[in-house]
């Protein structure tokens, strides 16, 4: 999406703005950027015919990207150029919590010195920086090691071979310590996370069993253990196994099952889900059809379902319109600060 210039404007703080590819939106004043992540929600509404009243837009930049992945490419580390593939050379990017914002660019550099030409994905996490480093080349992970160790890190990966571990990359969610396992998925902010947890515990209020579907390393399951007894189900094995790792070590949960099974070719059946006072799923950017149509058959209360893709959450919210349920509340939370990306939460009700 190509952005229509703002209405009022703001002057960008980024040295890149206007040649980097990413945070499209710092020209825009606060009304204009508000309008245009709003637009994004009411136009995939509209499309897929539903209607729905947006709650105020929740910022959740917090600290800024805990996650970033920088390329290097001929000797620059950076981001890519707009609408190219020329890359930005940079040596810091503000919308990157502290601990990557210069970092993560001083690391690439030797990293890529090292290797050659190569994409490596920071996660700054509550031990350390987790680095891992993809490249076309067939190397050993040692050829590495000197430099992991030098960097301090908490762990660095090499095509998906370990170079050095030092401690488990690991960060909090609710009551339980999560250690990441190699190439997860984790919100980009902290606060996004915090945010969105909060909002779906909400949304399921009282109920006493709760189904987590797509639930990834468990953000929402460990929240929502906190008063409910939790069935959480990912195609991500690996995923999984994090989630139940921490679930022995966390206090003051109830019950959790947590099982792999790939949702999208295997959808929880309303014969499954007549047990369950709630259901909350948070399916990737393809959303959750197979899914959502199950759910319009079944009779469970109250459906809560995360997105970071309008499209699909507005497709899916139509699917369980027509299955008898009432969108009773949406939210938008702004996670991605100046992009053109949003996150969503609806609570649906019979």
């Amino acid at each position: 999406m190509r952005p229509e210039p703002p209405e009022d404007s703001a002057d960008p703080f980024c040295p890149y703005f206007g040649t980097c590819g990413g945070c499209t939106l710092q020209h825009y004043g606060p009304a204009s950027y508000d309008a245009l992540k709003r637009g994004l929600v009411d136009d995939a509404l509209r499309y897929h015919k539903v209607q729905a009243t947006l709650a105020p837009t929740i910022e959740a930049h917090g600290d800024g990207r805990r996650r970033a992945t920088l390329h290097a490419r001929g000797g620059a580390v950076g981001y890519m150029a707009a609408r190219s593939h020329d890359l930005v050379d940079i040596t810091a990017c503000p919308i990157l919590v502290p601990a990557l914002a210069e970092r993560a660019p001083a690391l690439t550099r030797p990293i890529a010195a090292t290797i050659g030409d190569c994409d490596v994905a920071f996660t700054a996490t509550d031990t350390g920086l987790d680095v891992a480093i993809r490249t076309d080349r067939r190397l050993k992970p040692e050829k590495l090691t000197l430099l992991a160790q030098r960097s301090k890190l908490a762990r660095m990966t090499l095509n998906g071979d370990m170079v050095l571990q030092t401690q488990p990359p690991a960060v909090t969610m609710g009551r339980a310590r999560v250690e990441i396992p190699i190439g997860s998925f984790l919100q980009a902010t902290e606060m996004a996370e915090a945010t969105l947890g909060a909002l779906v515990v909400e949304g399921v209020g009282k109920a006493k069993a709760v189904a987590d579907l797509f639930c990834g390393m468990g953000p929402f399951t460990l929240r929502l253990a906190e008063k409910a007894k939790v069935y959480a189900a990912d195609s991500d094995r690996v995923a999984i196994e994090a989630l139940g790792k921490a679930l022995r070590f966390a206090k003051g949960l109830k019950p959790v099952t947590a099982k792999a099974r790939d949702l999208f070719r295997e959808p929880m059946v309303p014969v499954e889900l007549k047990d369950f006072d709630a259901v909350v799923f948070d399916p990737p950017r393809a959303g959750a059809e197979a899914q959502a149509r199950e759910l319009a058959k079944s009779k469970v209360p109250v459906v809560v379902a995360v997105s970071c893709e309008p499209k699909t959450f507005a497709r899916d919210a139509a699917i369980l319109i027509a299955g008898g349920y009432t969108l009773e509340t949406l939210t938008p939370v702004d996670q991605f600060a100046w992009s053109t990306h949003v996150e969503l939460v609806g609570v649906f009700r019979r």
